[in-house]
């Protein structure tokens, strides 16, 4: 904690229609040290309106606002601000509204109810350049990612997977060889290394090498990241 004392502070932008809910974050994010609210609004286009005469770190941004909402928004901040990160808080925890903030630029999606610590935590996380999904809705997001299907070299649709249309994997802007997009899938349905050797008929060994080369590729530290950031940075195909 002292040494965040002598650090820049990050700077938070609320962007919330419920002024008491804004009261309340702000005095829970100005009580640490390395935290600072710049700012309040109430819709999307006053958030865009702000940030075109001061810049913040991160948005909180909730999706239900009245002018132009969240989702709005946050595709366009993504446009014209690009290093600005954008962390949904949300009530709804259904998977639809994940996919389509993470889309159009989110970098983290979590649910109002959540405790001041992991909200706190979310915030250091995005400006660090992860991504943070609240875990009451990773679950859902996983399950609903188990549909992927995987194109091969060609852009046709691997035969494997054709019966199974869903998420595809961009070949042509994904760091990931073939291989490493397999593993990818079958990571994102929550297998094992072993379940994963044997389902490619490859050794366990070269399952942990391509989970390695996945992560460093994405430059994210676990297996949740891998598959979330793949939709954010736009190699995954909704």
């Amino acid at each position: 904690m002292e040494n965040r004392k002598t650090e820049k502070k990050i700077r938070v932008l609320l962007a919330d229609d419920h002024q008491l809910f804004r009261e309340g974050l702000k005095r829970i994010l100005n009580m640490e040290d390395d935290l600072e609210v710049i700012g309040e609004c109430g819709d999307g286009i006053q958030v865009l309106e702000f940030c075109n005469y001061d810049v913040p770190d991160v948005v909180l941004m909730d999706i239900n606002m009245p002018v132009e909402n969240g989702v709005i928004a946050t595709e366009r901040m993504r446009d014209i601000f690009p290093d600005v990160k954008v962390l949904i808080l949300s009530i709804h925890d259904d998977e639809s509204y994940v996919f389509e903030t993470l889309r159009k630029g989110a970098s983290g999606y979590l649910l109002k109810d959540m405790e001041a610590e992991s909200l706190i935590n979310a915030i250091r996380s995005v400006v660090g350049g992860y991504a943070y999904i609240h875990p009451k809705v990773t679950g859902k997001l996983i399950t609903q990612l188990r549909r992927m299907t995987i194109l091969d070299d060609s852009g046709t649709m691997d035969e494997h997977y054709a019966k199974d249309p869903g998420v595809r994997l961009n070949p042509t802007e994904s760091p990931l060889t073939r291989r490493e997009a397999e593993v990818l899938r079958l990571m994102a349905e929550g297998k094992s290394n072993k379940m994963i050797g044997e389902f490619l008929f490859i050794s366990e060994k070269t399952v942990k090498n391509h989970v390695s080369s996945i992560l460093q590729k994405m430059e994210v530290d676990d297996r949740t990241q891998a598959v979330i950031n793949s939709i954010k940075n736009g190699w995954v195909t909704l």
